[in-house]
């Protein structure tokens, strides 16, 4: 795809079982409404590292996980909850998976950066910083 030609590297990434699969599913459903964010979720899960959801650490991000991260298009720290479309709220600091930044996210742990296409197509860097499970993941 075009995106990934922009892309020299994409850090290794790390996926629990139960995320991948849900994931996977809710992408392949929205690609047709929200390609740009789906098929970037898409092309993530395809290359991610899949273990069961016990064997990853709470400090990969997952689904429900609190993100600090530096946001290179603004060069200021910002922290979230990655949540699934029906739980975004933006003023609540949570944000969806199928947007460019929660796709870009997503399986990464502090210390790793990327450099990921935000909604116009230019590229920027999401340094994580911090990760830990919010208490709607229940510890899973």
């Amino acid at each position: 795809m075009a995106h990934q030609a922009k892309s020299e590297f994409r850090p290794a990434i790390v996926l629990r079982e139960t995320d991948a699969e849900r994931l996977s599913n809710l992408a392949s459903q929205m690609e047709a409404s929200a390609s740009l964010a789906a098929n970037l979720l898409l092309d993530e899960i395809d290359r991610a590292e899949v273990r069961a959801d016990h064997l990853v650490a709470d400090t990969t991000v997952g689904m429900h996980s609190v993100v600090e991260f530096i946001d290179g298009a603004h060069e200021r720290a910002r922290t979230v909850t990655l949540v699934y479309p029906s739980e975004a709220d933006i003023s609540a600091n949570r944000i969806s998976i199928l947007t460019p930044v929660g796709a870009g996210l997503i399986g990464l742990s502090p210390g790793q950066s990327i450099n990921w296409p935000d909604r116009d197509g230019n590229e920027r860097a999401l340094r994580i910083l911090k990760v830990s499970r919010s208490e709607a993941a229940g510890g899973t």
